[in-house]
């Protein structure tokens, strides 16, 4: 169990990550529109700062007028919240014109600090606070003592900064800057911040670098240091040595090139199922979650593989209009045909997800009521488990794309919500979508309405991996509802927000990313089969 924070009345000393943010330019926005600017500012804390800190077990130490500190038992977890919030500062920029865009610098240490029942001190904030004055707007600038503990953790790169002396610091500080997706390293290999590099060798360090940019090395402080990318290790299935004499399905063909508008090719159709048997057929598997099911399982809403498999329900083809409006990830809106297919009756549940784990397939159990909804998984999690399931059942499941996810929870409707357009009680599962629910855990599957498919919990509960790799927009994206995926994605789709999200996050068109190897308590995943 996480220990908590202590509300001991008398300064104590602790080891700690601190998070020290502030706005850039925040004194010349203020020059122009002051009232704007607060208002923003108050939205950006309330809606984005203060759920993310939570959500990632921080503790909002106080705020510093238009900036914050922050402190978290955990250095990966300080810089997971950083990245969430700037990325989530950085797509509402997206719907504001330049002058109204509020970016943080941030600047993360990990140190002894002296904490206080409403106040932290010593160099371990004074450091962290030295390296957001040093961040480029909207950039997260991290420590050598932080970087040792996350470096082969998070699906990010880091471009090292070199030794740098502080302002009232003894010791140099090495310095590394977050770089969340492959574009911003490149960027970041080829232009360097000024404040590093000393006027009188500019010349002579332009020459150094062109010689050794190709090599991955870059010369920082008269030392050759690596610039480089510390990747999430490669996802290896786990041998599942129970299952015998079964035939592993057909595999999915992956693309050979990085252009995400090559979508991998679909499986082809499955024959015919079997003729269905009933629950009591004694030809029906039901003891070994590892062990395919003899039969197709007939149920109230659709089928089953087994008796222990996920419900599924049948989706028709046909074409709909994905996307809106709402915001630029979801345009163009455009007209998509979708195959007929099967997707899962609701998210995979703790009980689903613990048969996997339980037949070896799965890499660790999870706590908690069997009829939660499976979270705290990355997308490779929910990529394993769909992985599982076809070799157990001999059935091509998988992910669903995010245009079969869309297509599945609109349900044949063009209006905001499946439901219509406006909020109704009991139709999803989050902050403010009207019905009693508990804001600390998602509903158990199948608590809410189902849509005229037959599909539940298309709205909150967890945020639902799916097959596609992230592209900010729909520009060039395949119309025949395939995925857009690539070699080394970075980052993975995530549709339908989660119990914390708010109303708007439960559009069937809204989508969002994160990282793929990165696991987060509110993502959670359903599955598709191909028919």
């Amino acid at each position: 169990m996480r220990e908590e924070f202590s509300t001991h009345p008398h300064a104590h000393r602790r080891l700690a990550a601190i998070l020290a943010a502030d706005i850039a330019g925040y004194s010349q926005m203020m020059g122009h529109d002051e009232e704007g600017t607060v208002r923003r500012l108050k939205h950006v804390r309330r809606e984005i700062v203060d759920p993310t800190l939570e959500e990632h077990y921080g503790r909002l130490v106080k705020n510093t007028g238009d900036g914050f500190i922050a402190m978290f038992d955990s250095p990966l977890e300080a810089v997971r919240c950083a990245i969430v919030i700037q990325q989530s500062v950085a797509a509402r920029n997206t719907g504001l014109p330049r002058d109204y865009w509020l970016q943080y610098r941030m600047g993360l240490n990990l140190g002894d600090v002296i904490v206080e029942p409403d106040d932290v001190f010593g160099d371990g904030v004074n450091i962290a606070a030295r390296l957001e004055a040093l961040a480029i707007p909207g950039g997260v600038y991290i420590s050598g003592g932080i970087y040792e503990q996350i470096k082969n953790k998070l699906v990010c790169g880091y471009q090292s900064l070199g030794d740098e002396k502080l302002k009232n610091i003894t010791d140099p500080v090495r310095i590394y800057r977050v770089l969340p997706d492959p574009v911003s390293f490149t960027g970041a290999t080829k232009k360097r911040p000024s404040y590093l590099i000393p006027a009188g060798i500019a010349a002579a360090f332009a020459l150094v670098a062109a010689g050794l940019y190709t090599t991955g090395y870059w010369p920082v402080g008269g030392q050759t240091n690596l610039v480089s990318i510390e990747r999430f290790p490669q996802w290896v299935p786990v041998p599942l040595t129970s299952v015998t004499n079964q035939p592993a399905p057909s595999p999915r063909v992956e693309p050979t090139t990085g252009n995400t508008a090559n979508a991998a090719k679909p499986l082809a159709p499955s024959p015919d199922p079997p003729p269905a048997a009933p629950a009591s057929d004694p030809q029906v598997a039901i003891l070994a979650p590892s062990l395919p099911a003899v039969r197709m399982i007939q149920t109230a809403s659709g089928f089953r593989d087994c008796e222990t498999c996920p419900e599924m329900i049948r989706i028709p083809g046909g074409s709909f209009r994905m996307g809106s409006d709402e915001d630029p990830s979801e345009q163009p809106i455009r007209t998509v045909t979708i195959a007929p297919f099967a997707i899962g009756l609701s998210p995979i549940s703790v009980a689903e997800w613990n048969r996997c784990a339980a037949a070896k397939g799965c890499p660790f159990a999870l706590e908690g009521s069997e009829t939660a909804p499976a979270r705290n998984l990355s997308w490779l999690d929910a990529k394993q488990y769909a992985d599982w399931l076809a070799q157990v059942t001999g059935k091509p499941y998988r992910l669903p794309s995010e245009a079969e996810w869309e297509y599945a929870a609109r349900a044949g409707t063009s209006t905001r919500f499946w439901w219509g357009r406006e909020l109704e009680p009991g139709k999803a599962n989050c902050r403010d979508c009207g019905a009693s629910q508990d804001p600390k855990a998602p509903m158990p599957v199948g608590s809410f309405a189902r849509n005229a498919f037959g599909g539940a919990d298309f709205g909150g509960g967890v945020a639902q991996w799916v097959a596609d790799c992230w592209v900010a927009n729909y520009r060039d994206a395949p119309s025949d509802g395939l995925p857009r995926t690539a070699q080394n994605c970075r980052e993975n789709v995530l549709r339908g927000g989660s119990w914390r999200s708010n109303a708007a996050s439960v559009r069937p068109a809204s989508r969002t990313h994160y990282d793929t190897g990165v696991r987060y308590p509110a993502h959670g995943f359903r599955i598709a089969r191909s028919l």
